[in-house]
């Protein structure tokens, strides 16, 4: 099949790309800059030079393909409401040009404070936020022809070039000379590696049922503190408790995040599409020692 795929050259979409296409599917690609349409077409990928914002492009786009990954996303907390409602427009635009197609539109979520202080499952639904309705948006289309799914990522998807949750708590433990927890850092946070995720990606564009919730998840719940633990032994520095109070002080934006306890399955994921994770654990994938190489946060 050919793909039309959004967030090409981000730190998931650059796994999924080249998943897509080692099983024989084409891929059309969306690139915001100059550098990324050109890594994107020496790998083989045609591209579509653009944005989110534009609306005609991506009908063009989800016109030429059989099926779309949607994986863009601007994860900026300070305009998650703008994004969120960006990501609407963009399902509608997209859901809209496959209507009819019985094409896949695969969908990136997250398992994050999907049933806190309980092991969150597939069946589950999502608590109220803002990025609801673009997932609204998208499964509105399984009714007019369209086989949407939609693949909720653990809040830790890790890998070589991460510079995501972890890569800051390593990045605020250098800075601050401790490495922190909140309270007794009991609360638990799924884990997935890139390349896991990106074949949960390709197996969802090719089988997964329309209307489905899929879980690219590996480590159902790995505690906070363990993973301050490890960050701490790496780098040498003490490991301590940080006070609710003083948490958005030491953590900042992650702070809330950090407290919240939400471990997940895939279960029903692995039944439904086959799909076992193969690559290094979390905690595996930080002893290895490249997120403690030079700073790279961001992206």
């Amino acid at each position: 099949m050919r793909a039309f795929v959004t967030g090409a050259s981000g730190f998931i979409g650059s796994a999924v790309v080249p998943e897509l296409l080692s099983a024989g599917h084409q891929v059309l690609a969306l690139a915001r800059s100059d550098a990324s349409a050109a890594a994107l077409r020496d790998a083989g990928v045609e591209v579509l030079r653009g944005s989110l914002e534009d609306v005609e492009l991506l009908r063009a786009g989800a016109r030429r393909a059989d099926g779309v990954v949607h994986l863009a996303f601007n994860h900026d907390f300070s305009k998650f409401a703008e994004s969120a409602a960006l990501e609407a427009r963009v399902l509608e635009t997209m859901g809209a040009a496959l209507e009819g197609s019985g094409g896949p539109l695969v969908v990136a979520s997250g398992v994050l404070g999907l049933a806190p202080g309980r092991v969150g499952t597939e069946l589950d639904e999502p608590p109220s936020s803002p990025r609801q309705a673009g997932m609204k948006a998208a499964l509105g289309f399984v009714a007019r022809g369209v086989r949407t799914s939609i693949v909720r990522n653990a809040p830790v998807v890790h890998g070589v070039g991460d510079g995501g949750f972890i890569a800051r708590l390593v990045a605020i433990a250098r800075d601050s000379g401790v490495s922190g927890f909140v309270g007794d850092g009991e609360s638990r946070w799924p884990a997935v590696h890139r390349l896991d995720a990106a074949r949960l990606f390709r197996l969802a564009f090719e089988d997964a049922p329309a209307g489905a919730a899929v879980h690219a998840v590996a480590d159902g719940g790995i505690p906070i503190r363990a993973i301050a633990d490890t960050i701490g032994r790496r780098l040498n520095l003490p490991v301590a408790s940080i006070a609710a109070g003083d948490a958005k002080q030491h953590f900042g934006f992650l702070a809330p995040l950090l407290a919240l306890d939400s471990p997940a399955s895939s279960a029903i994921t692995r039944e439904r599409l086959g799909w076992h994770p193969t690559q290094p654990g979390l905690l595996e994938d930080l002893e290895s020692g490249h997120y403690f190489e030079p700073v790279r946060v961001g992206g």
